[in-house]
């Protein structure tokens, strides 16, 4: 198996496993529509909030967040230094307020995309070119 291959193999992994956690009440917090359209159009569906769109500054959306009641909250930013700062910030004030927070999504995908991609818009045609590399329709 090449490595685009099992690159590929647990992209799609992660992916069925946010598609099933994110089928129950849980939050999916991204940076920007772009972000959200991507996730949809790999299926996932439950709400998703996004930081950067509708005048939001980060207090609203933290307020956003925090009033959301018990619900899981996936914090998805992208994987570049501005994404990594904001995951880290958010982490820091809503762990202090009690929120349920799940970084393991974004944890994942970033180790595994390994600066190959910075951002979660990007990760349908990141799937189409491993595709194309290792030969998978």
């Amino acid at each position: 198996m090449s490595v685009f291959e099992r690159k590929l193999e647990r992209i799609n992994y992660l992916i069925e496993k946010l598609k099933s956690e994110s089928s129950s009440d849980v939050l999916v917090v991204v940076e920007g529509e772009k972000d959200a359209k991507a996730l949809r159009s790999m299926g996932i569906e439950s709400e998703i909030l996004t930081i950067k769109s509708h005048g939001k500054n980060l207090v609203d959306v933290i307020d956003e967040i925090s009033s959301a009641g018990n619900r899981e909250i996936i914090l998805l930013m992208d994987f570049d230094r501005r994404g990594r700062e904001l995951t880290k910030r958010l982490t820091k004030i809503l762990g202090g307020m009690k929120v349920k927070l799940n970084l393991n999504f974004w944890r994942e995908f970033s180790s595994l995309l390994n600066n190959d991609l910075k951002d979660v818009e990007g990760m349908v045609k990141y799937i189409e070119t491993l595709k194309r590399k290792s030969g998978k329709p």
